[in-house]
């Protein structure tokens, strides 16, 4: 049998992510020790492409704001299938996480009296998103790697995960390889926290960079965890659609909450075409209001005009921005025009410096002299690992999941600024929850050395056999999403895909690559559809199965929203034997003193 090399932790984090960072701080602090696993290396966490925000209601510069508004504003933005107990936490401890950030180095902007300033954000009713120009992210990953590297915490870099272990029904530990020449590795645990983000390498046009495989999900299936609400795939409105070799990278929503406009070929604001009847009253009535709202939020003024239609949900802008190339008024490239440049060159500059570089240096574009060229890309994935609230906890003992790797939190469609914000309080209360468990465990649980050998041979076998080469069923995988599971979908389609998926699954199990393990991408990529394939077929039989539309889960076959039991239940996909069995759960029962926080605005 090959060797490997052991290592022995009370909890192992998987992900350095905002949440993996966050989570095994906490651990740290509880007095464990902590093991931090990153697919890449430290700090180049998917979490740095983060661009506009970290939504908290600090009230910095509304002071109208506080965590009932923005706890209604997720659940309205999920349209009420969150975890009512995920969407309170988060909202009432969002700014003692961000102010945790501040305390422990982070450089935010300020307004002039010297706080964290805050700009405006699709679905927000107030300025909530306290931002680094539009480096959030970056700033957030630099500021938690300090933290966490001064308190020691063990890191184990280019490291990917591929099997969990349990000891009867309680995790055990994980195995796994060294990216760089294939070196095998044992992690003993009494607890494992998943933060490994989310899916979007299963489509072709993403903003997501290449860690994103479905990871966390995969491990904590194949574990026994159920994945809920994987039908709703967030396709962030604006991505860059051209040149080809930048096609889905992001443009940050914070283009449009300083005031970006978006037209159509005709030169149209299409956007107030789109707008639903239960939402237009909080958007301007004419380019008149919007404008007010803009020169207010340029001047740093309060104002009664109400915000832009460009900042509506990110499901209804990619919708909007999906018809009118439909109907032949999109750009030349299959998009729309995003454009700031009215405004004075050096502010947008200072506002939004990445944004600006990346379209000088990757476009040759200047976004201060002309508009961007823009269109949907797939972005986050509300679904995920089935979590208890208040510990973060799996239905495995021992399993935990923060971050985008975890569902519940953002219900149908989550609102931007949102994801920075979860990181950090779901990342914490993680940590808290695994460590809480360890402590309680007492001794370690064992893992049987013929696991050990299954694992090394799963892993070992694609170099023993011949088969489809990884990258053509990568490539298939993309294009029966794309074509199947889209941001539109309909039974006919998604069944022909679910089909396609099966057989998809076949050319997985023999996918086969020539040489050795160093320095070897398509070996890695063997494994790494092991775990998209379960996020696909889950997406796709969870979208098949809702028959209305609801959030980013959009079918042209049943284009209204259900009031009846769709609004009431969660898909839950989970292993059974060979087989991904799909049941529907009920949501859980908001207590009456949330529900008359909604009431109250129907008045």
């Amino acid at each position: 049998m090959a060797t490997y090399e052991t290592h022995e932790h009370d909890v192992i984090v998987i992900g350095a992510g905002g949440a993996g960072l966050r989570a095994a701080i906490e651990v740290s602090a509880m007095g464990l020790n902590v093991g931090l696993i990153c697919k890449s290396l430290l700090g180049k966490a998917h979490t740095v492409m983060a661009e506009g925000g970290v939504a908290a209601a600090l009230a910095n510069v509304d002071p109208q704001d506080g965590w009932e508004t923005h706890f209604k504003d997720t659940m309205n933005g999920g349209k009420l299938l969150n975890n009512w107990r995920m969407a309170q936490l988060h909202a009432q401890e969002a700014p003692d996480r961000v102010r945790e950030l501040e305390r422990w180095g982070a450089v935010f902007d300020r307004t002039k009296d010297g706080r964290i300033l805050q700009r405006a954000f699709g679905g927000h009713k107030w300025k909530r998103l306290c931002h680094v120009g539009d480096r959030t992210g970056l700033e957030m990953i630099r500021t938690l790697q300090d933290q966490g590297v001064h308190q020691g915490i063990t890191v184990y870099m280019e490291c990917t995960i591929s099997k969990l272990f349990k000891d009867g029904d309680k995790i055990s530990g994980a195995f796994g390889y060294y990216r760089e020449d294939g070196r095998y590795v044992l992690f003993k645990a009494k607890a494992v926290v998943l933060a490994t983000g989310g899916v979007g390498k299963i489509y072709s046009v993403t903003s997501n960079s290449w860690e994103y495989t479905s990871d966390g999900q995969g491990l904590a299936y194949e574990a026994g965890a159920d994945l809920i609400d994987m039908e709703f795939v967030q396709f962030h409105p604006t991505g860059m659609v051209w040149p080809p070799g930048v096609r889905g990278i992001l443009v940050t929503e914070g283009v449009r909450g300083e005031g970006g406009i978006l037209r159509n070929s005709k030169g149209e604001r299409f956007m107030w075409k789109y707008l639903p009847e239960s939402t237009k009253d909080g958007f301007a009535a004419d380019e008149a209001e919007a404008k007010e709202w803009v020169e207010a939020a340029i001047a740093g003024k309060r104002t009664e005009a109400r915000r832009p239609p460009e900042l509506s949900t990110r499901d209804n802008v990619a919708r909007a921005i999906y018809i009118e190339n439909k109907e032949g008024r999109g750009s030349p490239h299959g998009g729309v025009f995003l454009d700031i440049s009215y405004q004075d060159p050096e502010r947008v500059k200072k506002k939004l410096p990445s944004m600006y570089h990346q379209f000088k240096e990757l476009a040759d574009v200047d976004i201060t002299a002309g508009p961007m060229e823009v269109g949907p890309t797939c972005h986050y994935i509300m679904g995920g690992i089935r979590v208890e609230a208040d510990t973060a906890a799996t239905r495995v003992p021992g399993l935990f999941a923060a971050g985008e790797c975890a569902g519940g939190m953002h219900g149908a469609n989550r609102l931007g600024g949102n994801s920075l914000s979860d990181l950090i309080v779901f990342g914490r209360r993680a940590g808290a929850g695994a460590s809480d468990y360890a402590k309680q465990l007492g001794g370690f649980p064992s893992i049987n050395e013929k696991d050990i050998e299954a694992a090394i041979e799963e892993l070992e076998a694609p170099f023993h056999r011949e088969g489809p080469n990884p990258y053509d069923v990568a490539k298939q995988m993309n294009n029966i999403m794309d074509a199947h599971v889209g941001i539109f979908r309909e039974a006919k389609e998604m069944e022909i895909g679910i089909e396609k998926l099966q057989e998809l699954k076949k050319d997985i199990a023999k996918v086969a690559v020539k040489g050795d393990k160093r320095f070897n991408p398509g070996w890695h990529l063997c494994r790494d559809l092991k775990n998209m394939i379960v996020s696909a077929e889950a997406i796709a039989r969870s979208a098949n199965s809702r028959p209305e539309s609801r959030g980013a889960h959009s079918r042209l076959d049943f284009p209204d929203t259900d009031k009846g039991k769709w609004a009431t239940v969660n898909t839950a996909v989970s292993k059974d034997g060979d087989q991904m069995k799909l049941e529907h759960t009920p949501l859980p029962a908001m207590p009456e003193d949330l529900k008359k926080l909604f009431e109250a605005d129907k008045k």
